[in-house]
């Protein structure tokens, strides 16, 4: 290595060779634009009461510029989330299709799913007069009285979402203190069946909140109804 060479490994590239190279190499800077977000760009005096624009064009740029890397950076994130949700109502739904018994199939909604989805309690709640059916002796079914669908969700609604709550005893039995967040989906399993609902709940107060996507709870939620009604045919 000659002594010039070392002395400027040393000392660092001059500001007057950083020049001279860029001016030699025109067209650096535009294929590597990223490069301005981290330079300053001068102003120019342009005499008393006149606005540089070319300065304030820059800088918006510039916040254009990181706008549209948040923008992108959420839109992959809340891709992802959705392709996790995905893959976690299709592990549900192959979960119920490997129900050996309508027993299993109950067990698999009020307990499998709960692990599937990442959640603290699914419950599988249905109107009927308690006398008739008496106790359920099924963990997570839980027999409600008639009008609860209606008076807990609105009539005509399919899902509802509520961010913090009590979990109500009738629809999550002992885990109702467990439950600071929930899902809730209706489900008709015949025209000549009561109603019922699907609680999904969760610990996480906020966890569900008003303006969530709520189109794979639902498909999830007709899943179960039909796997549902083709085990009470059979039995």
């Amino acid at each position: 290595m000659t002594q010039t060479k070392k002395n400027k490994k040393e000392t660092g590239i001059t500001p007057e060779e950083v020049a001279e190279w860029l001016g030699e190499n025109p067209n650096f800077l535009p294929r590597h634009p990223e490069l301005l977000d981290d330079l300053a760009a001068p102003s120019r005096k342009l005499g008393r009461g006149v606005a540089d624009l070319q300065q304030a064009l820059i800088e918006k740029l510039r916040g254009d510029m990181e706008l549209a890397r948040q923008r992108q950076r959420e839109l992959v994130e809340t891709s992802r989330a959705n392709l996790n949700s995905q893959t976690r109502i299709h592990e549900c739904i192959v979960a119920m299709m490997s129900a050996a018994s309508f027993e299993q199939l109950i067990q698999t909604i009020t307990t499998d799913f709960a692990v599937l989805l990442d959640l603290d309690v699914v419950t599988l709640c249905i109107e009927a007069d308690r006398s008739e059916l008496g106790t359920p002796h099924t963990r997570g079914l839980h027999i409600v009285p008639a009008g609860t669908v209606n008076h807990i969700m609105g009539s005509g609604r399919h899902v509802l979402l509520r961010s913090f709550i009590e979990g109500e005893p009738e629809i999550y039995g002992g885990g109702a203190p467990l439950v600071a967040s929930d899902a809730l989906a209706r489900i008709s399993i015949s025209p000549k069946t009561p109603p019922g609902l699907i609680a999904f709940g969760s610990r996480t107060a906020g966890k569900f909140e008003a303006g969530q996507a709520v189109e794979l709870l639902a498909f999830l939620a007709r899943v179960s109804e039909r796997a549902i009604r083709i085990w009470l045919k059979q039995s």
